[in-house]
């Protein structure tokens, strides 16, 4: 979602924070799963909204780099490998937030659609329809692989 592992860690801790510091508040008859997922992903939004107000303002222009962990010792491979993966997430880092969303928690995060559409407070259709334009636009943006 937000495009480095460190601002994702961030994100998740101040979640899980925010979680147990309203902890009084939850139904412990309801899965605190989803309710953990929720306060991530809002936390996730604000620290978007945070990026976008500092690029609006050219405060912070530096992004995290994103490296991959490879078995393989060719380094040829390991830098060809650095790019596409850098590739693909700066695609996924253009899309709309809407699609971003369901194309993280479904495709990556492995979660169904209709718990992704709950999470989301959509519906089951939107969710697939979010999913199949983001992998659209993916595909159109990364023919070459």
């Amino acid at each position: 979602m937000l495009g480095s592992r460190h601002q994702g860690e961030d994100a998740v801790q101040d979640g899980l924070a925010s979680v147990w510091l309203a902890r009084h508040r939850l139904d412990p008859d309801r899965p605190i799963g989803p309710y953990l997922t929720t306060a991530v992903l809002n936390k996730c939004r604000d620290q978007l909204r945070k990026q976008k107000a500092k690029r609006f303002f050219g405060i912070g222009a530096s992004e995290d780099a994103f490296s991959i962990a490879d078995d393989k010792p060719n380094p040829e491979e390991v830098a060809v490998k650095r790019e596409e993966l850098r590739q693909i997430q700066a695609e996924i880092e253009r899309l709309p937030i809407r699609l971003r969303e369901a194309l993280v928690l479904v495709s990556i995060d492995g979660r169904s659609q209709a718990e992704a559409a709950s999470l989301l407070g959509v519906s089951e259709k939107a969710i697939e329809t979010r999913v199949y334009r983001a992998r659209q636009r993916l595909r159109e943006k990364l023919e070459k692989f």
